[in-house]
């Protein structure tokens, strides 16, 4: 679920070779972008701001309410640069580096569990002024999302897990999915977006800027692997009470998509649930116009809810 010691670097040569890559990836957002950091006592947060900034959007009429997106299991916020104009064209958008992967985030204390990763992830809500968030997440933080919605709720306004981990246990598919597709890296760039659709990654397609600090946090970011994400108890689903959308990829290589499906439907009240088809775990880079429609959509119709 977590790791058991605190991330680092092996060296600060390392570190600071790891940064400027994804300082470049990083230039995949649009501009103007705001980079902030937030104490929590579990270490110190960075998190990535686009679009309005106040009560009024760029038009002059009321800004929506914030997006926090999660990245996956070693990713970070450049993963997202599909997302970030779409959303934030009248929703103030954050974008945070999760604590315990590389990126600028410092760890200083483990988060060993459930309660403690909600009160980090709550402490940066705070730090940033945050209420009637619109939590999403992606693969590890879609479980940081789902345990968000049932340890601290407080703070959110709806949640958009997509094919998070926490719902039933990671399959032996999923680590040769990775392998493989570590594999795929090695070759030919012309070869890579084909052997991407064939293995359903969109890593191997995606911008080299973007993929550069995936691999240099995996060569020089120890511990470099993380348990993983045990799967939520059908009481702790039952007990979400927030607009919650799950949105699952056919081809995953994490989930079962129709299982979980059936287990999100009969578990979570009210939960809008659907499998995008052509899509596999990086659906958010696979089908961004789709993710962005979807979320958008979502969202509109959560605040609608609440104003009736």
């Amino acid at each position: 679920m977590t790791r058991t010691s605190v991330g680092h670097f092996v060296s600060e040569k390392a570190r600071t070779k790891f940064l400027e890559a994804y300082d470049r990836a990083m230039e995949l957002w649009p501009g103007p972008r705001r980079e902030l950091d937030v104490e929590t006592s579990y270490g110190t947060v960075h998190v990535h701001h686009y679009g309005p900034d106040g009560p009024d959007g760029p038009d002059g009429s009321e800004a929506g309410e914030p997006i926090v997106l999660l990245h996956g299991h070693a990713g970070h916020p450049s993963n997202w640069y599909p997302q970030i104009a779409a959303l934030g064209e009248h929703h103030p958008v954050y974008a945070i580096d999760t604590l315990d992967d590389p990126g600028r985030s410092v760890q200083r204390a483990v988060a060993a569990g459930s309660e403690e990763n909600a009160a980090w992830l709550g402490e940066v809500f705070a730090g940033l002024g945050l209420d009637r968030i619109h939590l999403v997440g992606l693969s590890y933080g879609g479980w940081l999302t789902l345990n968000q919605a049932i340890h601290a709720p407080e703070r959110l306004a709806s949640i958009a897990p997509m094919d998070p981990g926490g719902i039933e246990k990671v399959p032996a598919r999923f680590y040769a999915h990775m392998i493989g597709g570590l594999f795929g890296m090695l070759a030919p760039r012309p070869l890579r977006p084909a052997l991407g659709r064939l293995l359903a990654n969109p890593a191997l397609s995606s911008p080299p800027e973007m993929i550069a600090p995936l691999m240099l946090g995996m060569r020089s970011y120890k511990p470099n692997t993380r348990p993983a994400a045990r799967p939520f108890t059908d009481e702790e689903l039952s007990s979400i009470r927030l607009p919650t959308l799950v949105l699952l990829g056919k081809r995953s290589a994490l989930l079962r998509p129709r299982h979980v499906l059936q287990r999100v439907t009969a578990l979570i009240p009210g939960v809008r649930a659907e499998i995008v088809q052509r899509a596999g775990h990086g659906l958010n880079l696979e089908r961004p116009d789709l993710v962005n429609e979807h979320l958008l959509q979502f969202i509109t119709s959560t605040r609608q809810e609440t104003r009736s």
